[in-house]
């Protein structure tokens, strides 16, 4: 379980001294530590040699500097400093005045003083540190509200761009000109949806499945059928830096998607596996399976006119990996990553 935020050793010294708005409490509480003090005093008198009169009094005035601040660990200075020298410097129950009574006191006062000072010094500062500690935590609230409205809007401006082109496919009577919009609207609406997810506030780097599988359920749902099936296996995953996410989204998208429109075209259902697994030291290999009607006879991404796949190439040399389509049973598109 996590330690209480309360309970945490800085956060509890942060609230020194206590009882500031109850000075009638912090008198009784330094009072009563006056006393014992006093009382350890007299039970530890027969043990100690003269000498002594204010071993048990600095940790008093010292304790209740500490926890209720200079002012009451001053009068406890005063208050310790009268008892000791009434009752344990010179004569008993006697305020005794000579060079030795005098030298002892100034002692007292040059050691309690400073005591006292450097605990209120150390208690401002640390009131100055727990300011900026809060002012900190509101800034970095602040960055990470400002870095998600951001990324929020750049997600709506994507999605706006992506409705643009389809609009404007509707005015083209070329087919190919129809289908290379359809396909720019695709990608930049597929950016938009997922692009909340790639980024942290904080800069970390991300697990490569923690977005692959919503990222694949959605390039599912974008293709409208209901019947294919899309699973995730990362048994060996791996941190991908934020700037190399949308690449590895796009390319992984584009082989679910390609997958769906070639690989399942005229069947109503199929299904789709996408693996994540070590490839020696140095290599990680992500696959897209899928059981499919397979690839043409010769088939070349270099001489295929399908631009999703070509693009797929070319950002995968950008993330200094490999691209490629394998044949078989079914289709199996192979991106080579720098583990």
């Amino acid at each position: 379980m996590g330690q209480n935020k309360s309970t945490e050793p800085g956060r509890w010294l942060e609230r020194l001294p206590i009882a500031r708005d109850r000075p009638a409490l912090a008198v009784t509480a330094m009072l009563g530590i006056c006393a014992v003090a006093l009382a350890a005093r007299f039970l530890a008198d027969p043990w100690l040699t003269s000498g002594f009169p204010y071993v048990t009094f600095f940790p008093a005035v010292i304790i209740s500097s500490f926890l209720f601040g200079v002012r009451v660990g001053g009068a406890a200075g005063v208050i310790c400093g009268m008892l000791s020298w009434y009752f344990f410097i010179g004569e008993r129950e006697v305020f005794t005045i000579n060079l030795g009574a005098i030298i002892a006191l100034g002692f007292y006062i040059v050691v309690v003083g400073t005591d006292i000072v450097i605990i209120h010094w150390l208690q401002r500062a640390n009131d100055h540190l727990a300011t900026e500690r809060e002012v900190s935590r509101t800034l970095a609230k602040t960055r990470e509200l400002l870095f998600r409205e951001l990324q929020h809007r750049v997600s709506n401006n994507l999605q706006v761009a992506a409705g643009l082109l389809t609009v404007q496919k509707r005015r083209v009577r070329d087919e190919a000109a129809r289908a290379a919009l359809d396909e720019s609207a695709r990608r930049l609406g597929l950016i938009g949806r997922i692009s909340r997810q790639l980024y942290d506030a904080e800069g970390a780097t991300r697990s490569m499945a923690e977005f692959l599988e919503p990222l694949c359920a959605d390039v599912v749902e974008a293709s409208g059928r209901r019947n294919i099936r899309c699973t995730v296996n990362a048994a060996h995953d791996a941190l991908l830096a934020p700037d190399a996410a949308i690449p590895l989204a796009l390319i992984v998208a584009e082989a679910v998607a390609n997958a769906i429109e070639h690989g399942f075209a005229g069947r109503e259902d199929g299904t789709i596996e996408v693996e994540l697994v070590r490839d020696g030291e140095e290599m990680l290999r992500v696959e897209v399976r899928d059981d499919g009607h397979g690839l043409p006879e010769g088939f070349d991404i270099e001489a295929s006119d399908n631009l999703g796949l070509r693009i797929a190439a070319m950002l995968a040399q950008q993330l200094s990996g490999r691209f490629e389509l394998i044949g078989g049973k079914g289709a199996t598109a192979r991106l080579m990553l720098p583990a």
